[in-house]
């Protein structure tokens, strides 16, 4: 929303004129469902008759006081901002005003849950949402301390980032007017934290239910550790677990970064309608609630939580302790997040080939955004905060942490450390940029880093590397390499050779005592790789392996292929590997070759189905089947999708019939063909699985796994609104709530889309959560001719919602209801309507037409690889 924009020219003046010392905020939480009372009062210094502005959404300011002098509201009151004019040296200002609560996942937002009609509150403020909540310089180098007093109902815990001076104490005749049981009010008073930026602070409030530890830091001191969910699902919450990851976590980190735990606790808080995965707040950490399990869930997605643990964890020391100056350094923020706590997973928890799913996602999410036309250097140009929403992004995070592994790996990971922690050691409680680190690092390594640091990080695009071999058959008979390079190759829009540390594999095909065969590597050799053609004399004259891997161990950044012969290796022998990593690698290499429409999607698809009973590494076979979507949803020629697809789940099934009863494996299986279920047979047995009168050994069909099937039926046209209902009865929990929004969506016909679409598009009415599920919902139909009447609403409707919603509900909707999956309709031209769009409106918000330009090389992607499979005949 324009109004609500800064500037980064604005942030540097500002940061100019003040310096902040402290603020001290009181909320009253107990004046209505709708608002709350904020009181704010910041004390800085200035440049001595200098002006500046405060920061501020809130519907009704009622007082501003700066140096005891009552300002005009209706004067200096306008939009997002309050303006101060006539500074002193020493100032204090004061500003009483009535915020409202959201239901965005933004701010302070406010949800009711279904179950108990109990409310719950939490805070959201990156990028630019502690406003929402009090007066505050909103960036990230005004940094102060905070000293917050709120009051709420008595029976509520109140969480902030540092522990509450004593008790509650009770406020005396106070009514409770926000919901829940009548039991008085309370106010809690928490002690004053160190100088932390704004976006990092944090107001959990509501009846949650707690469960408490502690560890003890490297310099000996108590940590206390909190884990807190709603009270209807405390059944669910394994806090050890939780905790046992949490204290793996901190002796790691104590470890590599020299400084022990920088705040006074550690509270994880899992909160309901959570936008994101995580948020680092200062000792005051929330998490998506989807990660308090209350059905089985595949291991991939406890690793993935044990992740974010160490990911958030991380985050108090790179980002919270020491922080950006501005948003150009989001990535770095991000980046190093993503690096140490893939490294720590591998190296502190049983997760020991988190390197793997590493490759699987989160490189693949890089290549893919690195292959957009919006892609953009890891350090990227913040222009202002809609340029931030944007960029939290592939490149942000995944590209970035590749990166990072790639310079551990130039550099040397002792190294590597040992300038983190003389950067931590000189920049605690400040603020940083790029050049910072990268000064330390070059102080460890003895390396030059200004060349690299252009080439990889000011520089877009991802290259690709292919092996270039030549052989012939040596004296004994035996194949041997008579030639061997590294081709890199650079797109045409980013022509930057870089250099690459990495290592390439040999592996043979060697059979076993029982008969199998396994793929064992036979060849390694790592060296530094730069420029069109890199000679590997090292391997000329030892005997050809049978597949052969560029980026072997994956220390490299770039896209790989593999040669013809190891090509026809990987396809009868992909199972045979022993380790989960040059698998992965493989896998990708295949998958980008289907994206890139070098190679035909139904062979992808043939792989896929022809190899996935062998995949060992939960994390890879979910990444798997989501590729097998998409290439079975989009890059198959239209010709060859129904028999492909049908064939496809056919297959699904069969391979969850096979799998061992109770795997990981076969519930994938189960929910992944459930979803692609298109037959009446198909249908048939999704509704005997739902029913109970078709079973598969150690399958239990709990309460998630009930709504996915019942949700497959309802799209294939089988079950509709009273099973919706009868199922929302039975479970009529927030996730349930969701659940039916989604299914209620998927509904094929014309009106419940019509219903979808003014529910999630036309009314402001739906929180974060039910939104994103109606949109979701709304997408899944076997008759892609449901969609064709909402292209042209799409782009009517999208410049409204970007200026009048907030960016989470606006992103979700450009996102999620751009129609790529009618790229090949015949009945409408989705790039010629995308393309008519961005020439109508060439002065639209840069990051929303980033965001339709990234959607419309989607479509075009997709056409150009169902050209490839066409031509496969």
């Amino acid at each position: 929303m324009p109004a609500e924009n800064l500037t980064r020219d604005e942030a540097r003046e500002r940061a100019g004129v003040v310096a902040v010392e402290s603020y001290d905020v009181a909320l009253d939480l107990t004046t209505g469902p709708s608002t709350f009372s904020s009181r704010t009062v910041v004390r800085f210094t200035a440049t001595q008759g200098a002006g500046t502005f405060l920061d501020l959404i809130a519907p009704t300011v009622h007082e501003v006081t700066l140096n005891g002098r009552a300002l005009d509201v209706a004067d200096v009151v306008a939009e997002s901002r309050i303006r101060l004019d006539g500074l002193a040296a020493e100032n204090e200002v004061v500003v009483l005003a009535d915020c409202a609560y959201m239901n965005t996942g933004e701010g302070l937002h406010r949800f009711v849950d279904p179950v108990d009609d109990e409310v719950y509150l939490y805070s959201q403020f990156e990028v630019a949402d502690s406003r929402r909540v009090f007066a505050v310089f909103e960036q990230p180098d005004l940094k102060a301390t905070f000293a917050f007093t709120v009051t709420a109902p008595a029976h509520w815990t109140v969480v902030s980032n540092y522990p509450a001076a004593g008790e509650p104490v009770a406020v005396e005749g106070g009514t409770n007017r926000n919901g829940g049981r009548d039991s008085g009010t309370a106010t809690w008073t928490f002690e004053r934290t160190p100088r932390i930026s704004s976006y990092i602070t944090a107001i959990v409030a509501g009846p949650y239910h707690a469960e408490h530890g502690e560890l003890t830091s490297s310099d000996g001191h108590t940590v206390p550790l909190g884990v807190y969910c709603r009270g209807s699902l405390a059944q669910h919450l394994d806090t050890e677990n939780i905790l046992d990851i949490t204290r793996a976590g901190f002796a790691f980190y104590e470890e590599a970064f020299g400084v022990p735990y920088p705040f006074a606790k550690y509270d994880q808080l899992f909160v309901p309608e959570f936008n994101a995965g995580a948020m680092e707040n200062a000792g005051a950490v929330t998490f998506l609630e989807n990660y308090v399990f209350r059905s089985k869930v595949p291991d991939a997605t406890v690793e993935r939580r044990a992740v974010t643990i160490l990911h958030e964890l991380a985050h108090m020391w790179f980002g919270d302790l020491v922080t950006m100056r501005w948003w150009d350094d989001l990535w770095l923020n991000e980046s190093f997040a993503e690096y140490v706590s893939t490294l720590a997973t591998a190296e502190a928890t049983r997760w020991t080939s988190a390197w793997s799913t590493f490759s699987s996602m989160e490189k693949n999410w890089a290549y893919r955004q690195d292959q957009l036309p919006s892609t953009h250097p890891i350090v990227a140009d913040m222009r202002d905060l809609e340029d931030v929403e944007v960029n939290f992004d592939g490149i942000t995070y995944a590209k970035g942490a590749s990166v990072l592994k790639q310079l551990v790996a130039w550099v040397g990971k002792d190294e590597f450390f040992a300038g983190v922690r003389s950067y931590f050691a000189k920049h605690a409680w400040g603020n940083t940029e790029l050049a910072d680190l990268l000064r330390e690092l070059e102080a460890t390594s003895g390396r030059d880093l200004s060349a690299w640091s252009g080439l990889w990080l000011e520089q877009s695009g991802v290259t690709l590397l292919r092996p270039a071999i030549e052989s012939a058959p040596g004296e004994d008979g035996v194949e041997t390499i008579t030639s061997f390079a590294v081709l890199q190759e650079v797109p045409a829009e980013h022509p930057v050779q870089r250099p690459h540390r990495l290592a390439i594999g040999g592996y043979d095909v060697v059979e076993q005592p029982d008969g199998s065969t396994a793929l064992e590597r036979t060849l390694h050799v790592e060296l530094d790789v730069d420029g069109p053609r890199t000679e590997v004399p090292q391997l000329v004259g030892e005997q050809r392996p049978d597949l052969v891997l560029v980026n072997d161990g994956d220390l490299a950044y770039a896209k790989v292929r593999l040669d013809a012969r190891s090509h026809a290796t990987a396809l009868e022998h992909l199972g045979a590997f022993a380790d989960s990593l040059p698998r992965t690698l493989v896998w990708t290499a295949m998958w980008d070759a289907t994206r890139d429409g070098e190679a035909p999607a139904r062979d992808f698809v043939d792989l896929v189905l022809g190899n996935l009973a062998r995949e060992s590494d939960s994390s890879v076979v979910q990444v798997l089947l989501r590729q097998l979507s998409t290439a079975l949803d989009l890059y198959v020629a239209p010709e060859h999708r129904e028999a492909t697809e049908v064939a496809a789940a056919d297959r699904l099934l069969a391979l969850a019939e096979q799998a061992a009863g109770g795997s990981d494996t076969q519930l994938q299986l189960v929910k992944a063909f459930a979803g692609r279920s298109v037959t009446a047979g198909q249908l048939d047995a999704v509704a005997a699985l739902l029913d109970g009168s078709r079973t598969l050994d150690g399958l239990t069909i709990d309460t998630d796994l009930r709504w996915e099937l019942l949700t497959a039926l309802v799209t294939g046209g089988r079950a509709a609104e009273p099973e919706i209902a009868r199922q929302l009865e039975a479970d009529p929990t927030a996730t349930g709530h969701r659940a039916a929004a989604a299914a209620r969506a998927a509904v094929p016909t014309p009106e419940a889309k019509a219903a979808a679409w003014r529910a999630a598009v036309e009314s402001d009415d739906l929180a974060n959560a039910l939104q994103a599920a109606t949109i979701g919902g709304f997408g899944r139909v076997h008759d892609r001719g449901l969609l064709v009447p909402y292209v042209e609403p799409y782009f009517a409707a999208i410049e409204d919602v970007w200026e009048n919603r907030t960016n989470e509900i606006a992103q979700n909707i450009v996102l999620g209801l751009y129609p790529t999956d009618l790229a090949d309709d015949a009945r409408v031209d989705v790039l010629g309507a995308t393309d008519a769009w961005l020439a109508a409106h060439p002065d639209t918000a840069p990051a929303l037409r980033r965001l339709v330009v990234e959607s419309r090389d989607g479509v075009r992607r997709a056409l150009a690889a169902q050209e490839a499979d066409r031509a496969r005949g």
